[in-house]
């Protein structure tokens, strides 16, 4: 059937990625999820088929697609059995490296976006610290000119990729205004006076790795500045809408999986002689879970294309992150308790989705913080 926003080259990707995800990442899921990771091989192996660039400019190595395409992406990595994995993915192609490309020089394109786009080279994004989260002006860390050279020194904290990461893309404030006053630094592994303190325990997404980093008179210089000096927080106030857009495509794919075990299960338990699937209280919350669903999927798509036009779709954004992500915890919720017993069991998939997406409605902005963007584009 022709689809509105996915074109016949769309759904040729879909069937390339899902034969990935099938027969590399899915049954290795449960391995990973008790290694608390997934091997570095798996970013070169995306490299190789192209997955990491879909939405780059070829001269970069990239596919020369479009934001759907990412939208693919991210749908179709929801099936590797495993929220941990598409995060990390998404933390390296959707919110460290669109602002190489956006705000980089040439030389840093080169350096770093090309190898990233491979898979060479893994990437994290470091906003969040102990004391700045939803606040981003905020931010303590601070980087003082020395030279050629710029001096970091403070800490970050929750940084998906932190501890594998190659380049770390860091909020650093670098002058006293609250927000012309940040700026981005690339930072590379191995510089000395940057660390990872240690590995962080996490309720859900346990194959993807989430660090805190320490900065301790960092020396980095002045060639990987990103973007302008005192202008990082607008270059990321630019780089969350994507961010946020893909993070409520990965919820509404999130909450496919929580309804797909929901109707297997329904289906296949029986009580008082028939599917639990056959009492009204089940058939019902199902077809509810279905239609929030559908309303997030459409919210999320109608807004990916007027992004993608160039539209400014601030209010939508928030609108759908702060949706998407909620439908996608109330099904897995409801999933579980569809299990009943068994869905408090490791050993069914259901509570894994349902820990993996309790962190979809903190990450890339609260729920509250969505409110309180969504109000002001109000007029409130």
């Amino acid at each position: 059937m022709p689809h509105l926003f996915f074109t016949e080259e769309h759904e040729i990707l879909r069937r390339h990625i899902r034969k990935f995800v099938e027969s590399e990442l899915l049954p290795h899921a449960d391995e990973w999820e008790e290694a608390g990771g997934f091997p570095d091989e798996v970013f070169r192996r995306m490299g190789e088929l192209g997955l990491l660039g879909l939405r780059y400019p070829e001269e970069y190595g990239g596919q020369g697609g479009d934001f759907f395409a990412s939208i693919v992406l991210a749908e179709e990595l929801s099936r590797c059995g495993s929220g941990g994995l598409p995060t990390a993915v998404a933390v390296h192609t959707e919110m460290a490296t669109p602002p190489i490309l956006q705000f980089g020089t040439e030389d840093q394109k080169q350096r770093f976006l090309v190898p990233a786009i491979k898979g060479e080279k893994i990437f994290a994004l470091a906003m969040t610290e102990p004391n700045a989260g939803s606040d981003l002006a905020s931010i303590e860390t601070r980087g003082v000119r020395d030279g050629d050279d710029w001096l970091l020194s403070g800490s970050k904290i929750y940084i998906t990729n932190g501890v594998r990461a190659d380049v770390v893309v860091t909020a650093v404030r670098t002058a006293e205004d609250k927000w012309g006053g940040i700026t981005l630094f690339l930072v590379e592994k191995g510089t000395p006076g940057f660390s990872v303190a240690k590995k962080l325990d996490k309720v859900g997404l346990w194959s993807s790795d989430t660090a805190e980093l320490v900065f301790e008179d960092c020396r980095v210089p002045a060639a990987n500045v990103l973007g302008q000096v005192n202008q990082g927080f607008f270059h990321l106030m630019w780089e969350l809408q994507g961010e946020r857009l893909i993070g409520a495509a990965g919820a509404v794919a999130a909450g496919d999986r929580a309804l797909e075990l929901a109707l297997r299960y329904v289906n296949e338990r029986s009580q008082f002689g028939r599917p639990i699937g056959k009492f009204q209280a089940i058939r019902h919350r199902l077809a509810d879970m279905a239609t929030e669903l559908e309303a997030a999927r459409q919210l999320v798509y109608t807004t990916a294309w007027r992004h993608q036009q160039g539209q400014s779709v601030i209010k939508e954004v928030s609108m759908c992150k702060l949706f998407a992500c909620q439908v996608a915890f109330r099904i897995a919720d409801e999933a579980l308790q569809m299990h009943g017993g068994a869905g408090y069991m490791m050993e069914y998939l259901v509570q894994r989705v349902w820990r993996d997406t309790r962190v979809m409605r903190i990450a890339a902005g609260t729920d509250e913080i969505m409110r309180e963007i969504i109000s002001k584009q109000l007029g409130l």
